[in-house]
């Protein structure tokens, strides 16, 4: 039973095509022309909140070929220009050490000066963000969109198209549930819903509010020190 659980480290790989939209529309045009690099601006910065959806977004871009993931935390070769890179993706400025600063800004400039692409994060619009002024002034270079989270009702829709796809019956409350006693990023929320089709299956119980209460609660157990 307690080996079901480990599964839910187990997540789908993160796409363009499996992010809920939501009331982000244009912002997905946008992912959709980087993508493609054929975006008019070379630049771009999203921010929302942690759980909104913009690492998600570009770890999907992350997997074309000639793209580059740059975490905050990341050592400083990976802030150097390679002309055999196109798109750069750089997460969580909010969290950039002084010296990743310097570096960033430094590439910054060399993509403006040869050539490329080069997509933001943050948890706040550039104009607020803890970063060095000729930074914060970079990240404010081209486009900057808010990606808006999904709303309760939005997040019930999703899951709730997902599970029909996959031709799994859910009794009514699972779903309200789940997005209020669980995390609430849609990634989390689908691998829990993952879990809870393997788990009606090993079980042979239907999917219910009572199975679904015994799998977060074996998944407490499991997740406590």
């Amino acid at each position: 039973m307690r080996q079901l659980l480990l599964d839910l480290g187990t997540q789908q790989p993160q796409t363009l095509d499996t992010f809920v939209v939501g009331n982000n529309a244009e912002l997905m045009h946008l992912m959709r022309q980087f993508e493609l690099r054929s975006s008019v601006e070379y630049f771009a910065y999203i921010w929302g909140e942690p759980t909104a959806g913009k690492t998600h977004l570009l770890h999907a871009l992350a997997a074309l070929p000639a793209t580059r993931f740059i975490a905050a935390n990341a050592d400083m070769d990976a802030f150097s220009y390679s002309p055999e890179i196109s798109l750069y993706l750089l997460d969580d400025c909010e969290k950039l050490p002084h010296e990743s600063q310097i570096a960033a800004f430094a590439l910054f400039s060399q993509v403006r000066e040869q050539g490329g692409f080069m997509l933001s994060t943050g948890a706040v619009a550039p104009a607020i963000l803890s970063v060095r002024d000729d930074l914060r002034s970079r990240m404010g270079w081209g486009l900057v969109y808010q990606v808006h989270p999904l709303t309760d009702e939005e997040k019930i829709t999703a899951l709730s198209k997902s599970a029909q796809a996959r031709g799994l019956n859910l009794s009514p409350g699972v779903l309200p549930y789940l997005i209020t006693h669980y995390r609430r990023d849609m990634r989390s929320l689908s691998t829990m819903l993952d879990a809870l089709d393997r788990y009606s299956l090993e079980t042979r119980r239907a999917i219910t509010l009572p199975l679904l209460r015994d799998l977060l609660q074996l998944n407490a157990e499991t997740e406590t020190p």
